[in-house]
């Protein structure tokens, strides 16, 4: 198929307030496309994470039940599907934001023309049972809520029309200016501090945030039908090297802290119970726990390489270095 150009597109983005979301919408617009975000009428009433750019049209959609999302995708060319939950209260509140969520928007493609990308994530596929990297089709066994969910959210897609105009996208760690996930790592070094679930080193894949936008145009703009790609940097590291990493660009001294398997779980089950005593899904769980003492959280990005042309453009210092800077000028951290 011949290349697709972004210049004078109509490009609809569902995820758009989100960390990879906003910085998605920023090159987009940069790039010459015409940039619709997919709100929910609640966000636009001021619930907004990262206020889309001026030149994006908001467009109000609700992917849960479906309103509005026919008139958003009314001639678009292109859309990236990144909306989806990452942390939830309820079981039943993942397989509804990042299945049935992808399933409205899948009718409302249906009998379009409009090409997908689809933004999953590494834990759809699970982690390395042996620590080399997974290949795209290796056996899925996802193993929390959140990854079966993502990975049924893939298999929803596989089994629609839209599929061969569609890619599937699976990141692994995110970092970057605006994250407050990975954030919760640097804020630690900042303070001189790690802390380790058992005594074993784990090890995991990682992209910077622009590098993942790159990988998300060019996937667009190849136009892979019902491929999937992992997009990551070649290397894995570890959690002791990242930690240490940003401690050193911090100018900090990096002690590990070790925590016995059963104090994390207890640790996740106090963190469950408080966000239903809040009524707000927090970002320590026991499903995180499970998730964080996997050894190999790893993924081979050769296929990405080869057929797309990807390669990740940041070093993990130069990233590093970056989004500490974002922190520190943002007054989220001072070192």
């Amino acid at each position: 198929m011949d290349a697709f150009s972004l210049r004078g597109s109509t490009v609809l983005v569902t995820g758009a307030t989100g960390f990879i979301g906003s910085h998605l919408v920023e090159r987009l617009l940069a790039e010459g496309a015409h940039v619709r975000c997919l709100l929910r009428p609640v966000s636009a009433r001021g619930l907004l994470r990262h206020l889309p750019a001026p030149e994006a049209k908001p467009v109000l959609g609700d992917l849960l039940s479906g309103e509005g999302v026919e008139a958003a995708l009314d001639g678009a060319d292109l859309v990236f599907h990144l909306a989806g939950v990452t942390k939830a209260l309820h079981a039943g509140d993942y397989y509804l934001g990042n299945v049935t969520a992808t399933e409205k928007l899948l009718q409302g493609m249906s009998g379009g023309r409009a090409r997908l990308v689809h933004v999953s994530s590494l834990a759809a596929m699970g982690p390395s049972p042996d620590g080399v990297p997974l290949s795209e089709d290796a056996e899925p066994h996802p193993l929390t809520h959140y990854g079966k969910s993502k990975f049924e959210g893939e298999q929803a897609l596989r089994r629609s029309e839209v599929f061969e105009r569609a890619t599937i996208i699976r990141p692994p760690v995110v970092y970057g200016p605006r994250d407050v996930d990975v954030f919760q790592v640097f804020k630690a070094a900042a303070n001189g501090a790690q802390v380790r679930i058992g005594r074993l080193e784990s090890y995991f894949s990682f992209i910077y945030v622009a590098d993942l936008v790159d990988g998300l145009i060019l996937a667009a703009q190849r136009q892979a039908g019902g491929r999937a790609y992992f997009l990551a940097n070649p290397n894995p590291v570890s959690w002791t090297e990242f930690g240490a990493t940003a401690a050193l660009t911090m100018v900090k001294k990096m002690r590990t802290v070790i925590l016995p398997v059963w104090a994390a779980y207890l640790a996740g089950s106090l963190g469950d119970l408080l966000s239903k005593l809040t009524g707000r899904p927090g970002i320590l769980s026991r499903d995180k726990i499970l998730d964080a003492r996997q050894r190999y959280w790893t993924c081979n990005p050769g296929r990405a390489a080869e057929e797309l042309g990807f390669h990740t453009q940041t070093s993990l210092r130069e990233g590093v270095a970056a989004t500490l800077e974002w922190y520190r000028e943002a007054q989220w951290l001072n070192y």
